[in-house]
């Protein structure tokens, strides 16, 4: 069975997509541990806030933004698999994936520098090319195998539908 170039494009930048999610939310739960023993051993307070709750809210933080990767990971994964666009749900969580990664790496660029802006950009165009190879068909418009045969050489066709 032969597929087309487009299948095998979709589902091999969706697995990608799936991969470098799964490593970002690692790396991510990891980086917010760090921040949260750090946070955690100190004795100080910053403008009276209390450092364990200031810990318990770097652990939190840490927690929800890798689930919310590894979820995008597992709705890409799904689209992969399938090979068919992703739902409205997925579409609505993929992009907002999107915009944060946009609005991160912005943040990245100033505050850590230009390696982790090329890494933001690159996951940001691996999502916004899986929503633009995942695009749904318009309602109106046929399938391939839905169009009519074409009529013999020399007849005539009308030209309105």
């Amino acid at each position: 069975m032969w597929w087309g170039v487009d299948v095998v494009l979709r589902r091999l930048v969706a697995g990608l997509a799936a991969i470098v999610l799964v490593a970002e939310a690692a790396v991510l739960v990891l980086v917010h541990v760090v921040l949260g023993r750090t946070t955690q051993n100190q004795s100080m307070s910053i403008a009276g806030s209390d450092p364990e709750l200031m810990s318990t809210a770097t652990y939190g933080l840490g927690a929800g933004m890798g689930a919310f990767l590894v979820l995008c990971a597992v709705l890409v994964a799904v689209a992969a698999v399938r090979d068919r666009a992703p739902g409205r749900f997925a579409r609505i969580v993929l992009f907002t994936a999107a915009v944060t990664h946009g609005v991160l790496g912005i943040l990245a660029v100033a505050l850590v520098g230009w390696a982790a802006f090329v890494a933001m950009m690159l996951i940001l165009c691996l999502l916004v090319l899986i929503l633009m190879l995942y695009a749904a068909e318009p309602a109106g418009r046929a399938k391939a195998g839905d169009t009519p045969p074409s009529p013999p050489f020399g007849e005539l066709r009308p030209t309105n539908p």
